[in-house]
């Protein structure tokens, strides 16, 4: 996200970016869809939040135009029922732009001062100059002509975000999606182009391919798995389909029997553009 002036922020919770009053302070330039900066208010309490109008909605050849914010509730639902609180909460409500997706805003941590200048989670490098901690995920071509490389941290916390995307079979893992909050936190944004039925995984998290998933994430799965298809199954039948649902918990399954991060299997496993 573009950084804007942080705004006070005295209460987390859902209740209060469903039930504040609703007020837009700016828009996100950079994103495809209409993205607003808004502060929800109750009483004196203050949230900044992200909203996006469904009438602010790109139409897709392949999504079905209107159901963007509702995906977006759906993707926080699954992290919620994981227990791991990877995607701010997240809501659909009325705003002033009528009804659309609002979401807890993330402060997030600025890798690019004038103290210091440390990679972020998802970067760009020379190619074949990898810094410990990181994984290649490819080399290409900057837009100098330059060989460069396409790297991720080797973080727990992110790749709690990569067993989430392969769930959700997220379209759109862009490097700007993954933001490392100042609480620590590391937090997954945008996924308005997730839990389709057929299989559309695109992600810049691939340098984990082909390895094992750690026990005490698949151990989340596991409880998941368990009520995927009951509470979990009525909580995501407001915003996605039947079809979406039994998808999910097929990859839900898949997952339990093949506790493995997969490879790419598609002509395009990457969003493009990559950030």
């Amino acid at each position: 996200m573009t950084a804007l002036p942080e705004g006070p922020d005295t209460g987390t919770g859902s209740e209060l970016l469903a039930r504040g009053e609703l007020r837009v302070i700016g828009r996100i330039s950079t994103a495809s869809n209409v993205t607003l900066v808004a502060d929800v208010t109750s009483g004196d309490r203050t949230l900044r939040c992200v909203y996006k109008p469904v009438k602010g909605e790109r139409p897709l050849w392949d999504f079905p135009d209107g159901t963007l914010a509702g995906r977006e509730v759906a993707a926080y639902i699954v992290s919620q029922s994981l227990g791991w609180g990877v995607i701010p909460e997240t809501i659909l409500r009325d705003g002033p732009l009528g009804p659309g997706m609002v979401q807890r805003w993330v402060d997030s941590v600025d890798n690019h001062t004038e103290d210091g200048d440390r990679l972020d989670l998802i970067d760009i490098v020379p190619s074949g100059v990898v810094p410990e901690g990181f994984r290649e995920v490819l080399q290409a071509y900057g837009a100098n002509g330059e060989e460069v490389s396409l790297i991720h941290a080797d973080d727990p916390r992110l790749l709690r975000v990569a067993v989430l995307d392969v769930l959700i079979n997220n379209a759109d893992r862009k490097g700007g999606h993954a933001l490392e909050g100042l609480d620590g936190q590391v937090y997954g944004v945008d996924h308005g182009i997730s839990m389709h039925e057929e299989h559309k995984l695109r992600t810049v998290l691939w340098g984990w391919a082909d390895e094992a998933i750690d026990d005490g994430l698949m151990a989340d799965v596991l409880a998941l798995s368990r009520v995927a298809s009951g509470a979990v199954a009525d909580r995501l039948s407001a915003h996605i389909t039947d079809d979406e649902i039994d998808a999910f918990s097929a990859r839900v399954t898949e997952l339990l029997e093949r506790p493995v991060m997969p490879r790419p299997r598609t002509h395009r496993p990457i969003p493009w553009p990559a950030f």
